[in-house]
């Protein structure tokens, strides 16, 4: 191809891309979302919190961050599990957001923190930050990470989700999984950590919990900043 066929061919493909993102809702998306709740923990939690297995030896609220000791333990016997009403997703979509730093180099299989998914008191999706054989990765989607601090991302509609995360340092969110996630009775939404070690004390630190409501046109994969 002839470099000036190249340089036309280059102009009219970023034509074509800055129309589509100009006339495509989900770029504005960040501007109309809608907060809907937010945590910083400075000082106290926010109302509405309630916790499952509580040790107030092993949590606190400090300098903007929610520290909690990771103990050992499973998804059905978490300690020192934050919960509260998820959104209503039959009205709408939403985004939550929360930031996920290890205090301690994790050591032990499958120890993980971030954000799980409850219907009816029982534990049925989670997206967290996880040491599996040896690797940190996000799950689900076992993608690999490096960076201590994690910003996790969790969009779901009235039956679906769109695991997101973005490494500290980064820009962008990268897509980690989407799949099904029917709607049921009592939904919420926790913060959580579980096994740890039994003679060690880790420590996980959470910031910036946030729930957001999405544009009804918004597309979960791309939709906020």
């Amino acid at each position: 191809m002839h470099q000036g066929n190249e340089v036309k061919l280059f102009f009219l493909n970023s034509i074509v891309f800055l129309s589509a993102a100009l006339q495509n809702p989900v770029v504005s998306a960040a501007e109309n979302a809608e907060l809907v709740f937010q945590d910083n923990f400075q000082g106290q939690l926010a109302d509405g919190w309630d916790w499952i297995r509580p040790n107030p030896a092993h949590w606190n609220v400090r300098d903007g961050n929610l520290q909690i000791r990771v103990v050992p333990g499973s998804a059905e016997t978490v300690k020192n599990a934050l919960v509260r009403p998820a959104p209503l997703r039959s009205e709408a979509s939403f985004a939550i957001d929360l930031t996920v730093t290890n205090d301690s180099v994790p050591t032990e299989q499958w120890e993980q923190a971030g954000i799980t998914w409850y219907q009816n008191g029982k534990p049925i999706f989670k997206l967290v930050k996880e040491l599996v054989d040896g690797k940190v990765m996000i799950i689900p989607g076992r993608k690999l990470v490096d960076s201590p601090t994690v910003d996790l991302r969790l969009v779901v509609t009235a039956d679906s989700y769109t695991a997101l995360y973005r490494e500290k340092g980064e820009k962008d969110f990268q897509v980690a999984a989407s799949g099904k996630l029917p709607p049921g009775e009592k939904e919420q939404v926790s913060i959580q950590c579980y096994h740890g070690p039994p003679d060690a004390e880790h420590w996980m630190v959470f910031s910036d919990f946030r729930i957001r409501k999405l544009a009804n046109s918004a597309n979960p994969r791309r939709a906020l900043p």
